[in-house]
């Protein structure tokens, strides 16, 4: 089953917390706090798998999360940093974070990776807050939290050609002829239901990738037919083999056919419209071809379009198209996609405060619920660094500003207190 767009939950591991603990040894009176300091979550990372062609494994795992971090233990001692996780992709992927829709990354070469999601770092154990007047701190620090975040996975195909054109005009075929591809062959439209690729490896040409595109139609770029689904996989391609039925036996004419599908191009993407382009007018072998030929010659050549008369039934015209296309690729400049790069604003901790209606000052918010985490209110040390950060945030200043009064009650979560300056 092919798979080319997926939108997955990932998160990063969290950090471990810091400890609480104090040396406990004999002979060693007062022997002052040894508790040690959380690990490191783990970081989720992209990375291209060469052997990955869709993205079917996202259709079934939806959720994916890194180890978090070990709480640090005593004795000074450190906890373990999280695993990281690494999602391999195929080579093509381009990541985009689900809620903006902008782009993350583009991921195309072997073993290229991304940090989409970063572990939170590990807490401070009690250690860390002695000083030469807090000298037996009770409290620690939590480990943060690690980011988390929807991203959609869309996959676009790395190949050198594409093939393009209406239903049933012998793409297949001709990928089927000078590949060692099997694509499925039919006489009806929409036979192609997904992108197929195959290497053009003829004796004196050079190789390169093609890829047959499912038929478009008119509205494609709107999503009639199956063009939205895959028009994404012309866009890395260098050239586009246009297929035209130069029978004209299901009652198209081949130059508003080679009109419809460039304006359609152009519509979905001003760059995939400017590609280089060659014409290959096919079903030759059908009397009352040789006329559209004469007429898609003429029409073209006021574009400088190359058009070549092929019959992909019979084999017939279609070496010659190919190392047409073969010395066209070689004179092309590899141009890098031109993107800018989407990165997600860090996680920050937040707060803020409000008036409740039985008069207490209310403060919540991301900042409320990871300092509570640290503090042992049964401690006066801790109680003390409590008092500490608030002034040094800037919350007891902003309460003052809102008028706050000695004994006015201020609630944080469960945890309320009087405010005493």
């Amino acid at each position: 089953m092919f798979v080319d767009v997926a939108k997955i939950y990932v998160k990063a591991g969290d950090g471990g917390h810091g400890c609480v603990s104090f040396r406990r040894e004999k002979y060693v009176p007062f022997g002052g706090p040894d508790g040690g300091d959380g690990g490191r979550g783990g970081d989720v990372i992209f990375k291209v798998d060469p052997n990955m062609r869709t993205l079917l494994d996202f259709k079934y795992q939806k959720k994916y999360e890194a180890q978090r971090g070990e709480n640090g233990g005593t004795n000074n001692k450190f906890g373990k940093d999280g695993e990281d996780l690494i999602i391999k992709v195929p080579a093509g992927t381009v990541i985009k974070d689900a809620e903006s829709g902008r782009i993350m990354a583009d991921l195309v070469d072997e073993g290229q990776e991304f940090v989409v999601c970063k572990g939170g770092r590990g807490g401070r154990g009690n250690s860390r807050f002695a000083t030469p007047t807090r000298q037996a701190p009770n409290f620690a620090e939590p480990g943060m939290p690690g980011e988390e975040r929807w991203v959609t996975l869309e996959l676009k195909l790395l190949a050198d050609v594409g093939l393009i054109g209406f239903p049933n005009v012998g793409k297949s075929t001709i990928l089927s002829m000078v590949t060692g591809a099997k694509p499925k062959i039919a006489n009806y439209h929409f036979t192609t239901l997904t992108p197929n690729l195959g290497v053009v490896d003829m004796q004196g040409i050079k190789s390169f990738v093609l890829a047959d595109i499912p038929g478009l139609i008119e509205g494609a770029h709107e999503g009639v037919g199956l063009g939205i689904d895959f028009l994404r996989h012309v866009e890395r391609t260098k050239v586009l083999i246009h297929v035209i039925d130069a029978s004209g036996i299901e009652g198209r004419d081949p130059i508003d056919d080679f009109y419809k599908i460039n304006e359609e191009l152009k519509l979905y993407s001003e760059k995939l419209s400017k590609k280089p382009q060659v014409v290959v007018a096919n079903k030759c072998d059908i009397p009352g071809s040789e006329e559209n030929v004469k007429r898609l010659r003429e029409e073209l050549s006021k574009h400088g379009i190359e058009v070549f008369e092929v019959s992909a039934a019979t084999n017939k015209g279609l070496k010659e198209v190919m190392f047409y296309v073969s010395n066209m690729l070689d004179n092309i400049v590899e141009e890098k996609e031109d993107y800018e790069v989407y990165v997600p604003e860090e996680k920050r901790f937040t707060y803020t405060i409000r008036r409740d209606d039985d008069g207490a000052y209310v403060i919540e918010g991301s900042f409320v619920d990871r300092l509570l985490l640290s503090v042992n209110i049964y401690d006066s040390e801790s109680l003390k660094y409590f008092h500490k950060v608030l002034e040094k945030r800037g919350i007891i200043e902003e309460l003052k500003k809102m008028g706050i009064q000695d004994g006015d009650l201020v609630r944080m979560n469960d945890f309320e207190f009087e405010f005493v300056e």
